[in-house]
């Protein structure tokens, strides 16, 4: 296999060299330079279209199985959960942060996409996290239902670094709507997750097992099924893409050389790993990613609670938490398409932050004037909306602006393992002394999607004068959107998108 790909290689810098050598020494016209195109528009469109369909979805599907997975506690809280295992609001906010220090813990994981081909390790985490959300169903005590959260914690950190491998295959201007795609599946899972605990409560009167145990286990082993088919669906490269052709494959691999060095290794550069620990830009983005997680982690997890002590019964709790989530899944993909289309994140976090900060705002506002519950539940929505659109081009943005493999691999791991430690505050912010209204966890959701908004301010400033300056480090970046390669790479500052 490694041969056959030296020789395409190979075969790719004669092509390459016809190109650029032979219809410039002879002063061709235009259309004998296009007869000597490495590829076509409609042959990129055609490879993009079907990553999209092939790969992304998939993703985006087992993204929606591991939020699923993690956040249906909050579900199956009010579903018996809470009553059967004696747990307080101490001990369930206990179990809440469990996930997330093992989740923190094994953020490093991150970079293991760039050591373990992908197809092993996203099979491997996918069967372990799916194994273990199955095992809560059999939970008997707190303590039990403890160590299962911290190992699926573990589990399920080691998948943070999908945007970063689907950069392997989609360009920087890209990105930004594959990344919706794929994050918008948390919202449609827990919109999902509301709605079959709606119908499993309903059933559950008339079976033997527990509501709260037969929703772990319907929502949980479906991962130990997709698992299997991880294996081989998932590409560790464009080359190795199976429903791809030899040309598709081929494409795929030049489409991307503007920014990208085809000579580069995979191998991890500690010197560039090094200089990614330095880098304003860095901890900017983490900062603004921890910020937004206090909100992002804490209103899936508490929102069916939150509806439940506006007075409505279990049962309406659980369908009226779904209809936010299911508008936030139609906005984010929106959103994200329009910032690749216009090749800006700025704009959109400080939209969509301060979004947010007025839904939460709002919601404070509306406990403390004591408003009633469908103006606190009509709150929910621009809340959930722009912290979900936040997260998407947070994440999108610091892949964007990182000028290599490493750089990204190691600012995703900042991102990660900063940015993961917003939802340990963020899991303790609705105590059950603050019910009905949580006044204080409303307003500190506000201030903190504020400061995202100061700090997405910031980070465009720093980029912008860093373009002006022609500080970029230099790379394989050309011009942007372009789909021909048109001329011999030259080394060129590297371009920040602000």
């Amino acid at each position: 296999m490694e041969d056959h790909t030296a020789v395409e290689e190979e075969d790719e810098d004669v092509d390459e060299e016809k190109y650029h050598d032979t219809p410039r020494r002879r002063g061709a016209s235009v259309s004998t330079v296009q007869s000597y195109q490495l590829y076509t528009p409609d042959e990129e469109r055609a490879v993009v279209r079907k990553f999209d369909r092939r790969l992304v979805i998939f993703v985006a599907l087992l993204y929606m199985l591991s939020f699923l997975d993690r956040s249906n506690i909050g579900n199956a809280k009010i579903a018996g959960l809470q009553n059967d295992l004696n747990l307080d609001s101490s001990r369930y906010e206990w179990v809440l942060t469990a996930f997330y220090i093992s989740y923190i813990l094994f953020e490093w994981m991150s970079i293991l996409w760039e050591i373990i081909p992908a197809h092993i390790y996203v099979t491997v985490i996918v069967l372990s996290w799916g194994i273990i959300a199955s095992l809560q169903s059999v939970a008997t005590s707190f303590a039990g239902l403890l160590v299962l959260r911290i190992l699926l914690g573990i589990g399920e950190a080691g998948f943070t670094g999908i945007p970063f491998y689907l950069s392997f295959f989609f360009k920087r201007e890209e990105l930004a709507l594959r990344t919706g795609l794929f994050i918008s599946a948390a919202p449609l899972a827990t919109s999902f997750a509301s709605t079959l605990a709606y119908f499993i409560i309903k059933l559950g009167k008339y079976l033997p097992i527990a509501s709260w145990r037969l929703l772990f286990l319907v929502e949980g082993f479906p991962s130990v099924l997709v698992a299997v088919y991880c294996w081989h669906i998932i590409p560790d490269s464009p080359s190795t893409a199976k429903y791809l052709t030899k040309r598709e494959k081929k494409v795929a691999r030049l489409r991307l050389r503007k920014q990208k060095d085809p000579k580069a290794s995979h191998k991890l550069n500690f010197r560039e790993v090094l200089a990614t620990l330095s880098e304003p830009k860095s901890y900017l983005t983490a900062f603004m990613f921890f910020f937004t997680n206090m909100a992002f982690s804490s209103m899936p997890v508490f929102l069916p609670t939150i509806i439940h002590e506006m007075g409505h019964t279990v049962l309406i709790s659980q369908a009226l938490s779904a209809p936010p989530y299911l508008l936030s899944f139609i906005i984010v993909i929106f959103t994200a398409y329009l910032s690749d289309k216009l090749q800006n994140r700025s704009y959109f976090v400080i939209f969509h932050a301060l979004l947010s900060a007025s839904g939460y705002a709002f919601l404070a506002l509306a406990g403390r004037m004591g408003l009633g519950a469908w103006w606190r539940y009509a709150g929910i929505y621009p809340a959930a909306i722009g912290f979900f659109s936040v997260i998407t081009i947070i994440i999108t943005w610091t892949i964007n602006n990182q000028e290599s493999e490493s750089k990204q691999g190691t600012g995703f791991a900042m991102l990660q393992l900063i940015g993961q430690c917003g939802p340990l505050v963020g899991t303790r912010l609705y105590p059950e002394n603050d019910a009905p209204f949580y006044v204080t966890g409303m307003a500190a959701c506000a201030g903190a999607m504020v400061f995202v908004a100061c700090l997405s301010v910031v980070l465009r400033v720093y980029l912008g004068r860093k373009n002006r300056a022609g500080q970029g480090e230099y790379g394989m970046l050309g011009d942007e959107g372009v789909g021909l390669v048109g001329s011999r790479e030259k080394s060129e500052p590297f371009k920040y998108m602000l």
